[in-house]
């Protein structure tokens, strides 16, 4: 049986300890990025290393993206060889590394490189407040989010000039700031703000809910041998 999931189904069934993730991308693309604990049988090889897995616990498959045709046919393929229960998390591990959570594999993500704990501010907050706030921070820019943690806006020190005394955060917020997801390589997206010379941006997942904030300063450096011990 080939049953169609979402990401918090993955999530459900893995945590029951019973369900053995699948990536069937080839070998390059799972060591650049692969769920944790996940195994890579590529499709092309998946008839003879079908094998390894247990027939009796429940097989969830994934690939890439919505775009990526991998899983769906590693599903079917898997039930013609008689796995009785496959789950095929058809929206992939780009799916999974946008909503900011663990990987394992050698990329280097925005997610591992986040600020968490920036500084925010509710649409109603009085400006005079965050102001100090917002000096006092070294990023120098608060993140505007509702009561859902979905960004708004930012207000940074473009912003507070000739604001005055008095209102509020989402009178003067910039509303049509650009984001990244958690899920963006390091790499392009440092190159992308060096040349359009921005220190910062807000990191959220695609529905829009904060993450954090990632700045060209916050890049952690390689771990060099030392640090592997």
């Amino acid at each position: 049986m080939r049953d169609i999931i979402d990401r918090e189904a993955v999530q459900d069934l893995v945590a029951t300890g019973e369900a053995q993730l699948v990536e069937v991308l080839p070998a390059e693309e799972y060591a650049w990025a692969h769920l944790p604990k996940a195994v890579n049988l590529p499709l092309g090889s998946l008839d003879s290393a079908a094998g390894e897995l247990d027939k009796e616990r429940p097989v969830i498959v994934y690939c890439h993206d919505w775009l990526c045709d991998l899983s769906p046919r590693a599903a079917r393929r898997l039930d013609r060889l008689g796995f009785p229960e496959v789950h095929d998390y058809v929206a992939g591990k780009m799916d999974w590394l946008a909503a900011d959570l663990p990987y394992e594999g050698s990329a280097e993500l925005v997610s591992r490189n986040t600020r968490r704990d920036p500084v925010t501010a509710a649409p109603a907050d009085p400006l005079d407040e965050l102001t100090e706030r917002i000096i006092g921070d070294p990023a120098g820019v608060a993140v505007v989010v509702d009561e859902d943690d979905v960004v708004q806006g930012v207000v940074g020190s473009r912003e507070l000039k000739g604001a005055g005394t008095g209102g509020t955060a989402e009178r003067v917020m910039r509303v049509g700031v650009t984001t990244v997801r958690p899920s963006e390589e390091l790499g392009p997206l440092v190159q992308r703000m060096d040349r359009a010379k921005v220190d910062h941006v807000v990191v959220t997942q695609a529905n829009g809910r904060l993450v954090g904030l990632f700045g060209l300063g916050d890049v952690r450096p390689p771990e060099s041998e030392s640090d592997l011990g």
